[in-house]
């Protein structure tokens, strides 16, 4: 049987010195990842570039699985807080506004460092917490549910305004299975954003592309109104 790699930190930073350490370790790990490979990033070249000894390194982190986790884990906070910070006031607000700052929000959290992003997607093993902490998309999708299952408890009239406000949600949505049209939407729009920034990035000048991905969720979700 295999040796299972820790892939947790030793210890967390305490003083206000500590936290620069590793900040100066990580802003390390993801310019040597981004620049040559997760092959050529070795602990003692991560110390080196930091400016630290390495055994300050090993006081934090014990190999560098460890350590590519502890980037993995802060990239997707990141990602995932940029998110939140754009759909918090959103629940109040239908579907047909919500779902383009949806779209936004998440072309905008690939757009974090979409070099690092993608060497973490593509170029590091999947072994043990790191295949977890890469992906914003379960985060993404608790957020969906939650937006959903608010919405489809509105009773007619209230919160929307216009037209859609004439017809509950509940009665607009197409899907009745909410297990199923939260893995759909929160596949399609977390797949479509990272391949544009990371494959495309020239299809996101003129907004087109963000344009036809609400487009498309917004016509799977709702009936038309009439």
């Amino acid at each position: 049987m295999p040796r299972k790699i820790p892939t947790t930190p030793r210890k967390l930073p305490q003083q206000d010195r500590s936290k620069v350490t590793v900040d100066a370790i990580l802003t390390a790990t993801a310019r040597i990842l981004t620049e040559e490979g997760y092959d050529k990033a070795s602990t003692n070249r991560i110390a080196e570039l930091a400016g630290v000894s390495i055994g300050s390194l090993y006081q934090y982190f014990p190999n560098k699985e460890a350590l590519v986790a502890a980037l993995a884990a802060q990239h997707t906070n990141e990602m995932v807080e940029l998110v939140e910070s754009k759909l918090n006031d959103l629940f109040d607000v239908p579907p047909e506004v919500a779902i383009p700052e949806l779209v936004k929000a998440v072309i905008a959290a690939h757009a974090v460092n979409p070099m690092l992003h993608k060497v973490l997607d593509e170029e590091v093993p999947r072994v043990g917490r790191l295949k977890q902490v890469e992906n914003p998309e379960e985060q993404i999708n608790a957020m969906l549910r939650a937006y959903l299952e608010r919405w489809s408890d509105v009773p007619t009239g209230s919160r929307a305004k216009g037209d859609a406000a004439k017809q509950p949600l509940r009665d607009r949505l197409k899907p009745q299975n909410l297990d199923l049209t939260v893995f759909i939407l929160g596949r399609t729009v977390e797949s479509l954003c990272h391949a544009a920034v990371i494959e495309h990035p020239e299809l996101l000048s003129d907004g087109q592309l963000e344009q036809e991905i609400t487009n498309l969720l917004l016509s799977y979700l709702l009936e038309k109104t009439s």
